[in-house]
């Protein structure tokens, strides 16, 4: 082959692989679109021991099909790596909760990180498919991103 030939089939190539790339994630096996959890918030941003600070999210805005009996695990990890939260509380079956927490007198000083995620499912294969739908028996975390918000610790 000319070199345009090698060219224009490796073009061709990644082309293809890029729209079965795209049409594998287009949709969860149901027909629906993907889903993903929805985005919450801390509030407030900065806190001291003894404060309240809520985390919570709205609603998805599409189906993520959580259950009647679905959860979300909030944890909150401080300056110095040390996990002082770890909680599992009720969520919808479109994602929506409502956490709250007393910050714990035993944090370390600066920003601490929170996270919140629907327990017990693993949403990082990134078709934002929910695999207790799909029936997937074992529940591992794989390497990801993380979903995290900030929390400023005062004195």
């Amino acid at each position: 082959m000319k070199k345009n030939s090698w060219q224009s089939f490796f073009v061709i190539l990644f082309s293809a692989a890029l729209v079965a790339t795209a049409g594998a994630c287009s949709s969860s096996s149901d027909g629906e679109p993907p889903c993903f959890p929805p985005a919450y918030s801390v509030n407030p941003a900065s806190a001291k021991p003894g404060d309240k600070v809520t985390v919570a999210a709205p609603a998805a805005e599409c189906n993520p099909r959580y259950g009647n009996s679905a959860q979300v695990q909030v944890s909150v990890t401080d300056k110095s790596g040390a996990k002082v939260v770890d909680a599992i509380a009720p969520m919808t079956d479109a994602g929506e909760f409502t956490y709250v927490f007393t910050v714990p007198a035993k944090i370390a000083v600066g920003v601490a990180t929170v996270t919140a995620m629907p327990y017990s499912i693993d949403w990082c294969d990134d078709t934002g498919r929910n695999n207790r739908a799909e029936g997937t028996a074992q529940y591992e975390l794989v390497s990801c991103a993380m979903p995290q918000e900030s929390l400023t610790i005062t004195r």
